[in-house]
């Protein structure tokens, strides 16, 4: 039994029974597929059974963010684990916002509204940073999320509004929280001779309906970033859609930072020929398996991040990497000590026992990691970053 990104536990594959399956879903790939000419790239795929409004996993009304299996929901993220995640973060944005002399939060994909509520809260008790009042724009796509961010933030009034598309100008700071993980990615497949793109293609017709859908391989242009010596048989990710996610915000990001926490390596970690079997992982009921094509739409689908790639597209389009280290060494730099020693001093124990899992380095702490970018205004010696830097190793 082993964990993954978001804390799953590793069993083999839970599916549920075929009957729950979401057809309508179902039908709407199977229609993409056909209008592709009978294969769909996995990426094409990924965002179907992620976003198609109203039917995709992150469009449907469950409650996908919980801490326990109970609730009904798939996993949990750091802020719903430990309200010290956005407090912590929170140090590190309100540095971020004088520094740039801005005063507005940007989140992309805000799940529950936890972190917001968190990071508000946060900047609220941090009188030092001398900041104008902050505001929060949080750009979600989910109609759904969104009803459950506004039930979560009301308290917050009209300083929280929501966007459902990328602005064409914006000023501020920038979060992220296991957004990039979930952008669709590509997948390559290395038979010894060539590398071929993975696709999905309709399966044959079983009894009872189970299997409607199965990967095929095509040849492809495309390769790794890296030539790794990679073994027969071996499958990875490549991540235009992140990147070009990245780009599209210094673009539009006329000054201001982003921080985006994710699980993932630099580029040298990730295209390991060890890791034969890539990052692609699915999680459901707290329980990780990795067969994307089963029940789709009923189960996240992730993959670790390039952290090399992401920042150097945020180069290429004008921004400076502020630096890049593990989530552990981020919010130790951030004063998690001082917080834990507080909660000790206090007798809250289900607290310290909570922010220990942000930082082990069995749980959160290592596989988790932090980069931080700036653009439109000076490059600064930013908190999170002061100790245990790893941009070197980008």
């Amino acid at each position: 039994m082993t964990q993954d990104g978001k804390g799953a536990q590793q069993e083999g594959s839970v599916s549920a029974p075929q009957a729950a399956t979401s057809s309508p879903l179902l039908r709407l790939v199977l229609r993409a597929i056909a209008s592709a000419g009978g294969w769909l790239p996995f990426d094409r795929y990924m965002a179907l059974v992620l976003y198609a409004p109203g039917l995709g996993y992150y469009s449907r009304s469950d409650r996908q963010f919980g801490t326990f299996p109970s609730s009904g929901s798939d996993f949990v993220t750091a802020p719903e684990l430990s309200p010290l995640f956005g407090a912590l973060l929170a140090r590190q944005v309100g540095q971020a916002l004088q520094a740039t002399n801005t005063d507005c939060v940007w989140e992309f994909g805000a799940g529950s509204g936890a972190l917001a509520a968190q990071l508000l809260d946060g900047l609220d008790g941090l009188a030092e940073t001398g900041q104008r009042q902050t505001h929060y724009t949080i750009v979600e796509l989910s109609g759904a999320l969104q009803a459950r961010q506004r039930e979560t933030l009301a308290r917050f009034g009209d300083r929280v509004r929501w966007l459902d598309a990328l602005p064409e100008s914006m000023r501020g700071v920038v979060v992220g929280n296991e957004l990039l993980d979930a952008m669709p990615v590509q997948l390559l497949a290395w038979n010894g001779h060539a590398w071929r793109e993975r696709g999905v293609v309709p399966a044959p017709e079983r009894p009872g309906g189970s299997g409607a859908l199965r990967f095929e391989d095509r040849p492809t242009p495309l390769r790794p970033p890296v030539e790794a010596g990679f073994v027969p048989g071996s499958v990875t990710e490549i991540h235009p859609q992140a990147q070009a996610f990245v780009q599209t915000l210094a673009e539009r990001l006329a000054c201001g930072a982003a921080f985006f926490i994710d699980y993932g390596f630099p580029e040298r970690e990730y295209y390991l020929p060890e890791r034969v079997g890539g990052t692609l992982m699915c999680h459901r009921a707290h329980r990780a398996d990795t067969d994307p094509l089963a029940d789709p739409g009923l189960k996240d689908i992730t993959a670790h991040v390039d952290f090399s790639g992401i920042a150097l597209a945020a180069q290429d389009a004008g921004f400076e990497v502020l630096g890049y280290t593990s989530q552990a060494r981020f919010f130790f730099n951030c004063g998690l000590a001082t917080a834990m020693e507080a909660a000790q001093q206090r007798g809250d124990w289900p607290a310290v026992a909570a922010a220990q899992k942000l930082v082990a380095e069995h749980e959160m702490g290592e596989l988790f990691k932090v980069i931080g970018l700036v653009k439109g205004a000076p490059a600064f010696d930013a908190i999170g970053f002061r100790s245990g830097d790893r941009s070197h190793r980008l």
